[in-house]
């Protein structure tokens, strides 16, 4: 397909002006985040698609996942959209519509206003809306107990590889990282043993074994909760 010449163009000096002005309240939006997260000792954080539809197995799944995780006592964080984040969002629901509340079991949403399809689903207890993805990102990435990740999109897979960026580099604790759907994630699990370890060497040994592959939602469960390292207040 053939470009479309252009006709105009930005000065850079302006744009760049502009790109500082929008990022002006990123700490702001980072401390919400984190006065939010802190009111919970326990959480599990769920990535996936917006697009996922209620009756995929996918969703389904997430859903009682999440159910089960608020039951367990922990907070359940998500994007605050649909799919897999409304399931997610959802399953904690109910859980605490069953008693889970006293648990600890709450649902956290940290959606972001987008052009297309974010808009904030029905069933988070506490959400908040960011307005740049640098700052939702950092809190989404913030001192979970695991990291659960569902099929998913760009969004997905981009929140996917800076968690394992940041514990491959040492720059966060080592937790849980759990990928959902072996038929979905096997390409990219893959071209990491494959291409990245085994041919190019662009990783190291060990590293292909930073995230774990299932389709057993009890296995999920055991993953998330093992191996605990952040404790509660006294």
């Amino acid at each position: 397909m053939k470009l479309q010449e252009k006709t105009t163009c930005i000065p850079r000096d302006i744009a760049l002006q502009a790109a500082m002005f929008r990022l002006g309240n990123v700490s702001q939006e980072i401390e919400a985040g984190f006065n939010i997260l802190r009111k919970y000792h326990k959480t599990i954080t769920i990535f996936g698609s917006a697009r996922t539809p209620t009756d995929n197995p996918y969703y389904i799944a997430a859903r009682t996942v999440a159910e089960q995780l608020a039951h367990a006592g922990y907070a359940i964080v998500s994007g605050g959209g649909h799919g897999i984040m409304s399931a997610a969002n959802e399953g904690a629901d109910i859980a605490v519509q069953k008693g889970a509340r006293d648990a600890g079991g709450q649902s956290i949403a940290f959606n972001i206003k987008l052009p297309h399809e974010q808009t904030l689903n029905a069933y988070a207890t506490e959400s908040f809306e960011f307005q740049h993805f640098a700052p939702r990102k950092i809190v989404m990435t913030m001192y979970a107990d695991a990291y659960l990740f569902f099929p998913g999109g760009f969004g997905t897979l981009d929140e996917l590889m800076e968690i394992l960026t940041l514990v491959q580099t040492q720059r966060a604790n080592r937790v849980p990282v759990i990928l959902y759907g072996s038929e979905f994630w096997a390409d990219l699990d893959s071209f990491i043993r494959k291409r990245m370890l085994e041919e190019q060497k662009t990783i190291s040994e060990g590293d292909e074994m930073l995230y774990t592959i299932t389709d057993d939602v009890n296995e999920v469960i055991r993953l998330a909760k093992a191996n605990r390292i952040y404790c509660d207040h006294e």
